[in-house]
């Protein structure tokens, strides 16, 4: 099927370039996702959906750009489709730096997509969330499941330039959460449990059940402990969050835009030398990898923050042409509807060697944050300060105590990059900021608002 993709959006870039465009590419897409979920042991919900379209962009006069977008893929569509991105882009302002990226390739990446996925019958799938469900039940504490949810997709892209790029890739995921509540009333508690994949059969309903009953279930009975300074260990939920809003704040064009606390601060030193950041679109189990990006340029490692100190920006073609660089691989497409822009494909948050027991025990009297609320509404871009709502448990003598509900966590993004002292050895992909490799984080200090 990836071939008659890779077909449309050749046809896509000759007609554009027939029609008078200077340079044009053209993205093509499918994909079939299904969504289960189940309540009190039924089957709530059950949705299919397939989406199948192409976006054509063509350069002319000097850096005018004009997109145009279709779901049919006929030769007849689609060359309508490349005469509309032309007449946009006619009228469009110029910019200087826009244009295709320079030595357009595809890396070496395997493993994206599992046939395993196509032998998963949907009674098999509505199985896999009725055993998560069941899982988190029969936690004793547990008072209610809220929503247990199965969802797999199966995709395909291919893109064509006029600089003669040519690729296709396929790929599939799946995944299940489930949420679930301890406690009743005013005291009701959640927890959530998550399992990612490349198919079904990378999921244990159990774990995935059982992680959501067994964080619910930790914050019984949390009351509002009382501020303090103290030292402060992230879940791998919470360390993604931030990471990943640290990530679109690496954005070259975030940067230029003037919109990044890290503007003119390559090369400075922004954190520890403890926390090492890198983007990695390469990792076959990175669920944004691919063999290139939205505008065909290689995919590969990118370290950004080491030894402390920030190493680079994301960049796309317009963003590197603008700052005299080279394209990163960072250009995303977030679908056939929409022109590529700058972000991050995986960013990975390199393991440390402390179990988190082990860092639980180095923060001695402090606490763990287990879930933070209003994250990209609480912090500020420009200068980095965050006041964030936060649950989780008080750390005493070394150990996990009493649990946390209604207190805030405050910091700016740098003191709080400048404050890691450890990062754990237990990473896990998190679909929260993105996609993101955490792993817990231990700061040895953090402003904690209570009573």
């Amino acid at each position: 099927m990836s071939e008659e993709l890779e077909r449309a959006a050749k046809a896509a870039v000759e007609a554009a370039m027939a029609a008078g465009a200077e340079e044009a590419d053209a993205w093509c897409e499918e994909s079939v996702e299904r969504e289960i979920r189940v309540y009190a042991g039924e089957v709530e919900s059950l949705t299919d959906a397939s989406s199948r379209g192409i976006g054509v962009r063509v350069f002319r006069d000097g850096g005018r750009l004009g997109y145009a977008f279709g779901t049919d893929l006929s030769p007849e569509a689609v060359s309508g489709l490349a005469r509309q991105a032309g007449e946009a882009a006619s009228v469009a302002d110029a910019d200087e730096h826009a244009g295709l990226p320079e030595g357009a390739d595809a890396a070496d990446v395997d493993g994206l997509r599992s046939p395993e996925l196509e032998r998963w019958s949907t009674e098999r799938k509505v199985e896999l969330a009725l055993a998560v469900e069941r899982a988190a039940r029969d936690h004793p504490d547990v008072s209610q499941v809220e929503q247990v949810v199965y969802a797999d997709a199966d995709a395909r892209a291919a893109l064509a330039s006029s600089r003669g790029f040519d690729g296709a890739f396929e790929a599939t995921t799946a995944w299940s959460y489930a949420s679930a509540f301890a406690g009743e009333g005013e005291d009701l508690m959640t927890g959530l449990g998550l399992g990612l994949g490349r198919d079904p059969s990378a999921l244990d309903p159990e774990a995935i059940g059982r992680e959501a009953a067994e964080r619910a279930a930790s914050l019984k009975g949390a009351r509002q402990p009382d501020s303090r300074r103290c030292p402060v260990v992230l879940d791998p939920f919470v360390a993604a969050s931030f990471v990943g809003f640290v990530g679109g704040m690496l954005s070259a064009d975030a940067v230029q835009r003037g919109r990044s606390l890290f503007a003119g601060k390559e090369g400075d030193e922004i954190a520890s030398s403890a926390l090492r950041v890198a983007d990695d679109g390469t990792l076959p189990d990175g669920l944004s990898s691919s063999p290139f990006d939205g505008e065909g340029t290689p995919r590969r490692r990118i370290p950004l923050i080491e030894d402390g100190r920030l190493r680079t920006f994301l960049f796309d073609a317009r963003t590197a042409r603008k700052a005299g660089r080279e394209s990163t691989g960072s250009a995303t497409r977030a679908s056939y509807r929409t022109p590529p822009s700058v972000g991050a494909s995986n960013l990975v948050i390199e393991a440390g060697d402390a179990s988190l027991d082990e860092l639980v025990e180095r923060a001695g009297d402090g606490l763990y944050v287990a879930d933070v609320a209003g994250l990209h509404s609480g912090v500020n871009p420009i200068s980095g300060n965050f006041s964030v709502g936060a649950t989780g448990r008080l750390i005493e003598g070394g150990e996990l105590g009493a649990p946390a509900r209604e207190i805030t966590i405050a910091s700016d993004l740098v003191s709080m990059l400048k404050s890691v002292l450890a990062v754990g050895s237990e990473r896990r992909w998190v679909p929260f900021g993105g996609s993101v490799q955490a792993a817990p984080v231990l700061l040895a200090e953090m402003a904690v608002s209570g009573k």
